[in-house]
């Protein structure tokens, strides 16, 4: 697989503590990779590490395949950042900004144009930064993150305090950058809400150390529905499907069945009732990605990988 950014046993001390530990990041070129984890598990300095602002302690950062301790300045020229408030004049107008950070890179002026019509703010170019909304700001940031046409793209948090209605708009903004251009890109935050209406590809980090890392469709699968039935020997009924071919499990006085067909259902409480066993309740419950992120944060990253189902 072709990746964009790929890091071995990436380390960060700041004196004693252990911002980052052993992380092995892999970004596949053109997804959507959202980084998650709660605040202070060390997204943020492992992005700065990332983008050269920060020496690692030991470990490695590749890059386009190349490293970027040895090719700092080539490699940054291919990707665009935005890291927590985009830092603006707010004195002068949305174009004003852009042309100040277009001369430092060095890039031609029509790209003004086009990354604001990127983010959708062409209509308000000439208007001062100072008079726009927060939403309006991030767009503003993404737009000069945009402006070297990067090949990769880090932004964090970047619905961090917008409203919902802006939210919305950098997360379709997000989307159309993949979607449109093939850019890959790396979007950190704490909320898995956002990053499951996001990313393709999924790195949870908790404490430092990287405690999952696949598709977002290996992270919902995580969240796979179970038919549940209380019943007044949990165990019991449990060993007594099993040995009638019926796959289940049990847990807190419930016997758990993952083969919700209707088949499969009616055949389980038959055989239960046949059995002699009382069934109190039949109910279906799914378990939610915020539950399993909260498990898997919460569990010790040494002991788990991925959480129990």
């Amino acid at each position: 697989m072709n990746y964009v950014v790929r890091t071995e046993k990436l380390t960060k001390h700041f004196g004693k503590e252990k911002a980052v530990a052993d992380l092995d990041l892999a970004i596949p070129k053109g997804e959507i990779y959202g980084f998650l984890g709660p605040n202070g598990a060390g997204k943020s300095t492992t992005i700065r590490m990332l983008l050269g602002l920060m020496k690692p302690t030991s470990g490695t950062i590749q890059i386009f395949q190349k490293n970027l301790s040895k090719e700092r300045m080539n490699i940054l020229k291919r990707v665009g950042s935005l890291v927590e408030n985009p830092s603006y004049y707010p004195h002068l107008t949305a174009y004003e900004n852009l042309e100040a950070l277009r001369k430092i890179l060095g890039v031609p002026q029509s790209r003004i144009h086009e990354v604001l019509s990127i983010v959708r703010l062409s209509d308000v170019k000439n208007k001062k930064v100072k008079g726009f909304s927060l939403g309006m700001k991030q767009r503003l940031g993404i737009a000069a993150s945009l402006l070297n046409n990067p090949e990769l793209l880090i932004l964090d948090e970047p619905t961090n305090g917008l409203d919902p209605s802006g939210i919305i708009e950098i997360r379709h903004l997000i989307k159309r950058l993949a979607a449109e251009s093939g850019m890959t890109v790396l979007i950190s935050s704490h909320l898995l809400s956002e990053i499951d209406q996001l990313a393709t590809t999924v790195g949870i980090v908790n404490k430092g150390k990287m405690i999952f890392q696949d598709s977002i469709d290996v992270l919902r699968a995580y969240a796979q529905q179970n038919m549940s039935l209380h019943v007044n020997d949990g165990e019991k009924a449990r060993r007594s499907l099993l040995s009638k071919g019926i796959k289940a499990h049990y847990k807190h006085n419930r016997v758990l069945i993952s083969d919700l067909s209707n088949e499969t259902v009616a055949e389980t409480v038959r055989l239960l009732v046949q059995e002699g066993f009382s069934i109190y309740r039949v109910e279906e419950e799914k378990k939610s990605l915020e539950n399993i992120f909260l498990q898997m944060t919460k569990e010790d990253p040494n002991d788990q990988k991925t959480p129990a189902i």
